[in-house]
């Protein structure tokens, strides 16, 4: 390949550049076939799929990270792909011949966690890779820039949502990865890591909860949970996570962090939890859909003053309409989406009212503080995070009177 097109980004830390391409990464946007170029005026080139470029939104890009700085769309001379090339050699050397069919079945996505990369299942599965043996796999790991190298097959119906994960290259399956200055140390064949969640991660760090409880509700190895203790400053956080695997390494990842002494994990089902009245804040981070854990949030919030939901769910938009022109269909589409969003957010606020009134026998108000796209997962497929405010009505109208005097 002899040019690429690329997103330039202005001279950022590493922290928002790998944010930027972490968010190129969710949308399904981001070229991983080439690699990010620094530029000699200091901007960062992100390779981009050309059939991404009319879906790219770069003012959200910029807002969502948070960013006052421009992006614009180049164009770039690339070197070729390294790895392509490397594997050409190793097969002629083999005698075997290159074909098209081999260009497709290299990775198109992986994730890469310190020197171990972890490719997806939809490459490599040609039989004629099975001649090179192990000599692939050292030879894809070179052309990654990788030391180890693992391979997911799919997601585990455990209950766990465990990868199933094989070591290709190398034995010790333990990674650390750094997001936003927060270490992440797990086992790749036993714990999931989203990249894709970087933009709400930040949101959350930029959260103030000095002084809070917040109640994690689906912890992991501590996604949204470190950056609430690291960043937030969360006075102390509970961090509920039923996956034994995660928990060990929820546990690493608070000491090696510097924040155990502030929270408090608790193992097994969140549906169990015997806890109440303790939480300013409760993240509800598992999807399609946390709905099963609505009552339990509803328990946890502090029955005098109540507290701050954040809802994650997959809301499905309808399709926009087909005979509208491109520009008009994305404009529609977008508009779609939102509506979507608030009538799912509406719905939400009126269901835990409900549940709140239930839980507590007193009426209680809610109100939508704002709706947090956080990545597509297809066309009209959308996680999105619901801050919902949750008050006592005695609360609410004590406020109002204060307020008002």
């Amino acid at each position: 390949r002899c040019s690429a097109t690329a997103l330039s980004a202005p001279c950022f830390s590493l922290t928002l550049t790998l944010s930027h391409r972490r968010c190129l990464q969710s949308e399904g946007a981001l070229d991983l076939s080439l690699c990010l170029v620094k530029e000699a005026d200091g901007s960062v080139l992100l390779p981009i799929l050309p059939s991404c470029l009319s879906q790219l939104d770069l003012q959200s890009l910029s807002r969502m990270l948070a960013s006052d700085k421009g992006c614009q769309i180049v164009w770039s001379q690339a070197s070729g792909n390294k790895l392509e090339r490397i594997l050409r050699e190793l097969l002629e050397h083999h005698g075997e011949v290159w074909v098209e069919e081999l260009r497709r079945d290299l990775p198109r996505s992986f994730q890469r966690h310190g020197d171990l990369i972890l490719l997806g299942e939809n490459c490599f599965s040609s039989p004629l890779w099975r001649n090179m043996g192990d000599q692939l796999w050292a030879a894809v790991a070179g052309g990654l820039g990788a030391k180890r190298l693992a391979k997911m097959s799919r997601i585990s119906r455990d209950g766990f949502r465990s990868p199933v994960v094989t070591m290709l290259l190398g034995e010790n399956s333990w990674v650390e990865h750094v997001d936003n200055g927060i270490r992440y140390q797990f086992d790749v064949t036993k714990c999931m890591f989203s990249a894709g969640n970087i933009t709400e991660k930040l949101r959350v760090a930029a959260f103030d909860c000095t002084g809070e409880t917040v109640v994690d509700l689906y912890a992991g190895i501590g996604y949204f949970t470190l950056p609430y203790l690291v960043h937030a400053k969360a006075a102390r956080v509970l961090a509920c996570e039923w996956n034994p695997h995660a928990v060990q390494a929820l546990q690493e990842n608070l000491e090696v962090n510097g924040v155990s002494d502030r929270c408090t994990v608790l193992q097994g089902d969140n549906r169990q939890v015997r806890l109440s009245d303790v939480a300013d804040r409760v993240n509800l981070g598992l999807i399609p859909s946390s709905e099963d854990g609505w009552p339990v949030a509803c328990r946890l919030l502090k029955r005098a003053t109540g507290g701050v939901l954040h809802i994650h769910q997959n809301v499905t938009s309808p399709v926009p309409n087909a005979a509208a022109g491109d520009e008009l269909q994305r404009a529609s589409g977008k508009e779609a989406d939102r509506q979507a969003w608030q009538t799912w957010a509406d719905g939400t606020a009126d269901r835990i009212a409900s549940l709140l009134r239930d839980v507590t026998g007193g009426p209680w108000t809610t109100a939508v503080l704002h709706i947090e796209h956080v990545k597509s997962y297809a066309p009209h497929v959308h996680h999105v995070v619901l801050d919902l405010q949750c008050r006592p009505l005695e609360f609410s109208e004590a406020k109002n009177d204060s307020e008002r005097t």
